[in-house]
């Protein structure tokens, strides 16, 4: 570690992992005293993460102390394509990102970053992505004294902190009526719901993992999700998140057999859904899966102040069934002054990349309307024919 008095503050980077590992016990301190932290800045997550996912060499971990004790740290990697960037740990599997602070001492530990990050950052761009609204990052934005730039990134969905009658009960009156149907089916059959705990975390990931393909088979699963190191990263993590309190693993068992299992998340604020698999068969029983696993992931949130039930990124179909708030999370760009070129080039990079994706979904739409009128095609022929 390479350490730098800052004030009454020692600022130091981190870059060795045998040490980030040993910053486990006063991260966690950090993490549970930080009023923004997300599970996604956990030490288990972040550590596990980079054992599957990091290169050697990269990581960059900026850290903020005073009289010793950890107040503030920037959990960082260094990548060279496109260009030199410090990005978060995490990567693309993590849903927000945020540096941690303490709640008690937050504008001396942003002061102490700031400082941090612009040494650590004395060649590359910082490229903040997945942001929400309310994380300590804002707070680091605006203490930044170089460029700086922000855009929208990907939106969330978000519910209170309520049970699930609460929630159906926000609902309008049909669709509040069948919803209660849908969970009251789920308990005739006998569905049964079961926590694992630490020592079965590992067979439950893996019987998560399986029905995860299983509902997706045919349908374009992330394939990422089938990988071997996927599946180590979540058993490691889920181990100590669960021990921790951070974390459940659940499985849904029908006549024996576990039909479903799922992955959720908390922290002081926020407790989420991360992934879940289910038998298809499911779907021939008329379960409505979603009501099935979200009572549950609303049973965690008792006791939340101020809580969300987040249903994380994406704004599928099934998650606009519960009536929730869309919250769009942000992408802080930072580069010291100098560096500013180097900011408006990869500005650039991420408009033209934007711009290729909306192309590319703006096809979608036209190619199935253009399936849909060649399937169409014998029938009109054939219509052509008897006149």
């Amino acid at each position: 570690m390479n350490t730098e008095r800052h004030g009454r503050l020692d600022v130091t980077l981190c870059r060795d992992l045998s040490d980030f590992a040993d910053l486990a016990g006063e991260w966690g301190e950090l993490h549970r005293g930080c009023p923004t932290a997300t599970p996604f800045q956990s030490h288990a997550w972040l550590h596990s993460w980079w054992l599957s996912y990091g290169t050697a060499g990269r990581l960059r971990v900026v850290l903020a102390r005073r009289a010793g004790r950890l107040i503030g740290a920037v959990p960082l990697m260094l990548v060279h394509r496109p260009m030199p960037l410090l990005v978060p740990m995490g990567g693309a599997i993590s849903d927000f990102f945020d540096i941690l602070v303490d709640g008690e001492d937050s504008r001396a530990a942003v002061t102490a970053l700031e400082h941090g990050l612009r040494r650590a950052a004395a060649h590359t761009v910082v490229d903040l992505r997945e942001v929400r609204p309310d994380a300590s990052a804002h707070l680091l934005f605006e203490a930044w004294s170089g460029a700086r730039s922000s855009r929208t990134d990907s939106t969330c969905m978000e519910l209170p902190a309520e049970p699930i009658d609460a929630l159906v009960g926000r609902m309008p009156g049909s669709r509040a009526q069948r919803t209660r149907a849908k969970l009251r089916r789920i308990d005739a059959l006998g569905i049964e719901c079961r926590t694992a705990p630490v020592h079965r975390v590992s067979v439950a990931i893996g019987n998560l993992l399986r029905l995860h393909e299983l509902q997706w088979l045919g349908r374009g699963v992330n394939p990422e999700h089938l990988r071997p190191r996927f599946c180590a990263h979540l058993v490691r993590s889920a181990r100590r998140m669960v021990r921790d309190g951070e974390a459940s693993v659940r499985e849904f068992v029908l006549d024996g057999e576990v039909v479903a299992a799922d992955l959720s998340f908390r922290s002081a604020h926020l407790t989420g859904g991360y992934l879940y698999g289910a038998d298809p068969r499911l779907r021939e029983r008329k379960v409505d899966v979603s009501s099935m696993l979200l009572r549950e992931i609303a049973r965690e949130t008792e006791g939340l102040e101020r809580g969300v039930l987040s249903l994380l990124r994406g704004s599928e179909q099934y998650k606009n069934h519960w009536g929730p708030v869309p919250v769009v999370n942000q992408r802080l760009l930072l580069a010291r002054s100098s560096l500013e070129p180097m900011l408006r080039l990869r500005e650039t990079q991420l408009t033209v990349r934007d711009r290729a994706a909306e192309s590319v979904k703006s096809r979608i739409p036209a190619a199935r309307d253009w399936r849909g009128r060649l399937s169409e095609l014998p029938d009109r022929l054939a219509t052509l024919g008897r006149s």
